[in-house]
């Protein structure tokens, strides 16, 4: 378990999140150092300009947050610590982004490697990124569980209890945070898959240089699962002799390698990203059931006030009604007694 630091600013200072742009900057001096990657500037606005938006909304959110407390007459709830932790979330978050886009960067270069030398050091750099990537991670977890806890705790507060809007704030940023972390569990299993894909094809191409010959999916299968390359190279190495190839299988053997010890990581990153979503599914759930309650609760108050103002308008009505009633009973009791008046009053005279 990963505690969040007890130390608070009264001052949440409020950052913009930016998704890292053109990549990781190169290490000088390496000898496989290449441009980085191109990319897209209209996407990479489009992801600045999402996560811009994202930022605004949750500025807006904090305010409203107070705005509701005041109109609905509760105590006001200070949620700063708890915006501030969020906001510590999201910087890990933006590392592991970084490094994904270093491994993305690695595995470009990885194309262009052709001697084991070039292998083993990409290897060196991938398998430190997969190791700082999955420490990052496990950090991130730690402090999810540890707003999942704080959650639970400040439902006993007053002001903070489920359906107050501190409680809806919270279940929903931690169910935001969620989300997020899915989208990056998408993309870790895509390089995954792409690393494992063009490594296939590196190999199928070593093969056809050195041997002028196509290999069968099962001699690349074997490849892949064994990392058996002298097997694979078995003849050209009878005919031409090791020397002349030797660099070659280096080579493989090294990008066999690393692709075991990057699988073997991004498999236990997967699991890690797996356990975060179960923990913030619930308070998703959480939220949503609330939201039903609320949403039933509004129903009900409505249909109430249109009876009320239904009762009202019979009231109205059924008042009308009487005093038409009570005019004609008086008139026609003045009709029946007028005659009856009249002629008692001649006789009297």
């Amino acid at each position: 378990m990963v505690a969040i630091s007890s130390t608070r600013s009264p001052q949440v200072h409020v950052r913009t999140y930016l998704i890292a742009g053109a990549g990781y900057p190169r290490r000088k001096g390496h000898p496989n150092s290449s441009p980085a990657l191109d990319i897209d500037p209209i996407k990479a606005e489009a992801m600045n300009d999402l996560f811009s938006s994202s930022f605004k909304k949750y500025s807006d959110l904090k305010q409203q947050v107070h705005l509701d407390d005041v109109e609905a007459g509760e105590e006001t709830v200070n949620l700063d610590n708890f915006f501030e932790d969020v906001d510590n979330v999201k910087d890990d978050m933006r590392v592991v982004e970084q490094i994904y886009n270093r491994l993305q960067e690695s595995n470009e270069e990885t194309k262009t490697a052709h001697s084991a030398k070039a292998m083993k050091d990409l290897r060196a750099r991938m398998d430190s990124d997969v190791k700082q990537l999955l420490k990052r991670v496990k950090v991130i977890k730690g402090k999810l569980e540890a707003l999942e806890k704080s959650n639970a705790a400040h439902q006993k507060l007053p002001g903070s209890g489920p359906g107050s809007s501190a409680y809806r704030t919270r279940t929903s940023l931690v169910s935001g945070l969620g989300s997020k972390l899915k989208d990056m569990m998408g993309d870790f299993q895509g390089l995954r898959a792409k690393m494992t894909a063009e490594y296939k094809e590196t190999v199928e191409r070593r093969y056809f240089t050195v041997t002028g010959q196509k290999a069968d999916e099962e001699m690349i299968e074997n490849l892949i699962e064994r990392g058996e390359s002298e097997t694979l190279f078995e003849k050209a190495i009878q005919e031409q002799g090791r020397g002349q190839i030797v660099d070659t299988i280096s080579e493989i053997q090294e990008r066999h390698d690393a692709i075991r010890e990057i699988e073997k990581g991004l498999i236990e990153l997967h699991q890690l990203f797996l356990d975060m979503a179960v923990l913030v599914e619930a308070q998703g759930y959480q939220l949503n059931d609330i939201e039903s309650h609320v949403a039933r609760a509004s129903s009900f108050v409505m249909r109430g006030a249109d009876q009320l103002e239904l009762a009202k308008e019979h009231q109205k009505s059924s008042k009308k009604w009487g005093c038409i009633a009570l005019a004609i009973a008086v008139f026609l009791l003045v009709i029946i007694l007028f005659p009856v008046l009249s002629s008692t009053l001649m006789k009297n005279a």
